[in-house]
């Protein structure tokens, strides 16, 4: 048999080699579980073990999230419209006050990290109210349907593997609820970030960001580790500023941050 013949035949019939492809990533759901099987292989490899593969079977396509992700409007609003329809004016009221009631904690928390007590408050009441709604998309479903979408794949795949990480500590379950991007607890953290920069602040043995202050302390270890200057300002142009544009990328959020922090501040 011609050389030329030969080859083809032998691949029909599966005598040579052939490379494994990754399954490709989508813009519906019709391929979704295909592409689980195939993410799961690559989530073993990164060290996912038991639990977190359970968690990645039982994910489902998170339609709300795909519309939630072509449909961020607010982010495109002037500064001015976006603190308004972000309740900013609400946010300081009722963050001076927590501040008030809780100051040593804020305080402690400061002298560890060296990040003022209005940055944080403020980055938890623009994020959850303080707490009041955390989300009702299950997590990993939203984030690994984010890692299987066109859009961001790579930006959300090593988001997807955190939180399946998550779920082998213990920190989260498949059911755990959080926002339609994925990001949870008090401060919305998402998850490959909450599994590098989480606290056990509470000593339990476990980072619970659904606790105030394991919550707290992770945001403000992220700062840190990302570059805060303690004593050093944070509106803009001005050092810690930059320090608050790696905690969300859009414009408008990281000016909010910064005016109702020092509005809570002072």
């Amino acid at each position: 048999m011609p050389r030329s013949i030969l080859i083809p035949a032998l691949f029909a019939l599966g005598l040579l080699a052939q490379p494994v492809l990754a399954a490709p990533c989508g813009n519906t759901g019709s391929g979704f579980e295909a592409w689980k099987n195939d993410f799961a292989k690559q989530a073993r490899k990164a060290g996912v073990r038991k639990r977190g593969l359970q968690a990645l079977a039982q994910a489902r396509y998170a339609t709300r999230t795909i519309a939630a992700d072509r449909n961020q409007k607010s982010f495109r609003y002037s500064l001015e419209k976006f603190m308004q329809i972000r309740g900013a004016d609400t946010i300081v009221a009722q963050g001076r006050k927590r501040k008030a009631r809780n100051a040593q904690f804020y305080a402690t928390l400061e002298r560890q990290y060296g990040v003022p007590a209005g940055v944080l408050i403020a980055i938890h009441g623009m994020e959850t109210g303080f707490g009041n709604f955390m989300g009702d998309s299950q997590v990993v479903s939203a984030i690994t349907t984010l890692a299987y979408d066109c859009r961001r794949s790579d930006f959300f795949i090593p988001h997807a593997i955190g939180a399946l990480k998550l779920v082998d500590q213990g920190a989260i379950t498949s059911a755990t609820k959080g926002a339609k991007h994925g990001e949870l607890g008090h401060t919305q953290f998402l998850p490959g970030n909450a599994l590098t920069y989480g606290v056990d602040a509470t000593g339990d043995g476990r980072v619970d960001f659904y606790n105030l202050t394991d919550a707290l302390a992770s945001t403000a270890n992220f700062l840190r580790q990302k570059g805060w200057k303690p004593g050093k300002g944070y509106q803009p142009g001005e050092p810690n500023f930059a320090v608050i544009k790696q905690w969300n990328a859009a414009t408008v959020y990281q000016k909010s941050i910064a005016i109702m922090g020092a509005r809570i501040d002072n």
